[in-house]
Formats: structure tokens, C-alpha cells, sequence
């Protein structure tokens, strides 16, 4: 190979000679008219995901380079999961342009005010150190909102380049694939897309009708995703496939919730309380009494009735550290990221979450 060969699916330079470094591809799927490398072949025939580290210092090197652009910079967060949305480690870049996209709206209740959950991402996003010029809504699956995306996006580049980042599994390819689509692109040359994070490994140009470019770049693994706690076969239980539900609970003090065998919710103190769950369809929260529940989880973990996962599964999950919390505010959520959230209706319950223990358990206004 003496010219670079660049993977379709996911931007990284194919190579033939170790098949476990990344881009290695044999040599026979150069003769292809659309070359992919073998993690991307994989990935999309079927949906295996060979293990490729993209370690920080790629990342840091990969988010330099746009730190150093003249462009305009779109960041994907996920509606059903904002606190994993956010990319822990990032350069500085409120130099340039910002616009932030929630993606996923139609998985939340039909019901919410589009105005009131932008000014609510608007306010998040601000305390992370974000100023978005601009902020809006869409679901990357249909083309309505990601034409009205693009247009906002033309609008604010005024000829500049795209970047398009974010944390793993937000949309960002989708999204992508969508404007290709629209726009009559080669359908070859779409990017590799699926229920597990972490599928693009380099950026991805394309050419946009003025000479400037838009970038897709490698989603960034949030340790404090839920993605991280679960076996790749298990993870599309976490990824709701319609409009989730709200189910509500009238709780008294000394009662518990659980979700499958991933989390618990020890209502320990408190007047009687509106639990409301947010949860994948999956995931049907357990109602018991606060004295019953280790003896419930030691004896049905991985069983109906606290599932999922199954118990083949849960042998890899972290075990679950507690942690308790005071609720300072009427409608509150306690958010579990990459599960979803259970918004508690009035200050002073007393809460004791259990979940993996390497996952970071917030407090957040509610979003609904």
C-alpha cells in the first residue's frame, strides 16, 4: 500500500499488516469498490465490536486540532442522557462559534414544552463553561429536523467549517448520514452507525457545496456512562426504541424502587412522595418495602423481576455503591447517566441510590 487508504465507516487509515491494531483490513477488501476496515465490516454485518482503545492523548491531539481551526463547532448531546452527554475532558473552545443540538427529542413525553427543555439545556450547558450561540431540538432519525438543523448550521458558519463532536453513542453519525442522505450523497460512503458507543476513530470529512468541510469526530466514552457498566450484548436494553413512558409512584418513607438489577431507590425518610420513573421500556421499576430489599436483590437479581440484565450478564457489572442524598427542591431528578432518572415531586425525602459503582449519581432541576 503505498498511497493512505481511508476507512469509509469510521475515518481511521487502513493498514494490512496487524490485524489488531486499528484500520487493519485484509488484503483481499482493497479490491472493493468501497473499502472499510474489519472492525467497521464487523460492526455493521454483525454488530461485533472488536475492542480499539482511542486513548486520551488521541482524543486531546484530535480536539487540539479543532481547538486551532477557524470553524463552528456543533455539539450532539442526548436528551435521555445530558449528564453523559457532556464531554468530561475537552480543550477550550468557547473561541469559536457553539452551537448545541439535544438530540433524541421524540424519546421524551409528547407532552413537554420544546421552549422549556431548550432553556433547561441552555442553563446546563452554562454551568458546564458552554456559550452556545445557539441551541436547539431534533430527533436524528427523521428528516425534517435534520434539515432544519442544517439550515440553522449554514446559517452560523457563514462559510466556515463544521466540527461535529460530542460523547459517544449521541447521534453524531446518524445525524451525518441524514445530511447525506438528504442531499443526495453516495449512500456508499456513510458512516458507520450503531447501539454501541464509540464507533468513529477518526475524523470524517465531508465536503459541503462552498469548499469548506464538515467534520464527524470520534465520540469520547464517558467513564460515567452507563456503557461502561454492562456487557456489549446488553447495551441496546439501554436505548429506548419509542417515547418513554413516565410511571408514577406514590411512595411512603421506608419503601424502594428498583430498576431491573442496574439501581435502586431507597425512599429512607420523608412525607409521602411522588416517585415518577424514566426508564428504557426494558426496565420496569420493582416496588418493595425498604426492609425486604437486600434479601429481594440477594435472591432475584437477573431473575423477572429484576431484570434486566440477566445474571450471566450482572457478573460483569461493578457492584452497586450507595450513596444518599437530601432533596433540596421540589422536582428534583436523581439521574442515573445512560439509565435515566426517577424526579422525586417535593423537598426533604431522603434518598438512598444504589448503582454501579463507577457510575457518578447527580441531582439535577428536572428536565420534565
Amino acid at each position: 500500500m503505498n498511497e493512505q487508504i481511508i476507512c469509509s465507516g469510521c475515518g481511521i487509515p487502513v493498514q494490512t499488516k496487524d490485524s489488531d491494531k486499528p484500520g487493519y483490513a485484509p488484503k483481499a477488501a482493497l479490491e472493493r469498490d468501497v473499502i472499510v476496515c474489519q472492525r467497521c465490516y464487523r460492526l455493521t454485518h454483525y454488530n461485533e465490536v472488536p475492542d480499539v482503545p482511542l486513548t486520551d492523548k488521541d482524543f486531546d491531539k484530535l480536539l487540539d486540532d479543532v481547538s486551532k481551526s477557524d470553524a463552528v463547532v456543533v455539539m450532539i448531546v442526548d436528551l435521555f442522557d445530558v449528564e453523559g452527554s457532556w464531554m468530561m475532558k475537552r480543550k477550550d473552545l468557547n473561541h469559536l462559534p457553539l452551537v448545541i443540538v439535544g438530540n433524541k427529542f421524540d424519546l421524551l413525553p409528547h407532552s413537554v414544552n420544546e421552549n422549556k427543555i431548550k432553556l433547561w439545556l441552555k442553563k446546563e450547558a452554562m454551568k458546564r463553561g458552554y456559550k452556545p450561540e445557539k441551541i436547539d431540538l431534533m430527533s436524528a432519525n427523521k428528516k425534517a429536523d435534520v434539515m432544519r438543523i442544517a439550515a440553522l448550521i449554514d446559517q452560523v458558519r457563514n462559510g466556515k467549517d463544521v466540527y461535529i463532536i460530542g460523547s459517544a453513542n449521541v447521534g453524531k453519525s446518524t445525524f451525518i448520514n441524514q445530511i447525506i442522505r438528504a442531499f443526495d450523497g453516495d449512500e456508499d460512503q456513510l458512516i458507520t452507525t450503531s447501539i454501541y458507543p464509540g464507533t468513529t476513530l477518526a475524523f470524517i470529512d465531508l465536503p459541503l457545496d462552498d469548499g469548506s468541510k464538515m467534520y464527524d469526530t470520534p465520540g469520547i466514552i464517558n467513564p460515567n456512562q452507563m456503557y461502561r457498566s454492562i456487557p456489549q450484548k446488553e447495551m441496546k436494553l439501554l436505548q429506548p426504541k419509542r417515547e418513554i413512558k413516565p410511571i408514577v409512584f406514590q411512595l411512603k418513607e421506608e419503601q424502594t424502587l428498583f430498576i431491573g438489577s442496574l439501581a435502586r431507590f431507597d425512599f429512607v425518610s420523608g412525607e409521602a412522595n411522588h416517585f415518577v420513573c424514566y426508564f428504557p421500556e426494558k426496565f420496569t421499576p420493582h416496588r418493595t418495602k425498604l426492609s425486604q430489599a437486600d434479601d429481594l436483590y440477594a435472591r432475584h437479581k437477573g431473575e423477572t423481576i429484576l431484570s434486566p440484565p440477566s445474571k450471566e450478564a450482572l457478573e460483569e457489572v461493578p457492584p452497586l455503591k450507595a450513596e444518599t442524598f437530601t432533596i433540596a427542591h421540589d422536582k428534583t431528578d436523581i439521574v442515573i447517566p445512560g439509565l435515566g432518572w426517577v424526579t422525586v415531586g417535593h423537598k426533604g425525602a431522603v434518598v438512598t441510590v444504589h448503582a454501579p459503582e463507577n457510575i457518578k449519581v447527580t441531582l439535577r432541576e428536572a428536565i420534565i
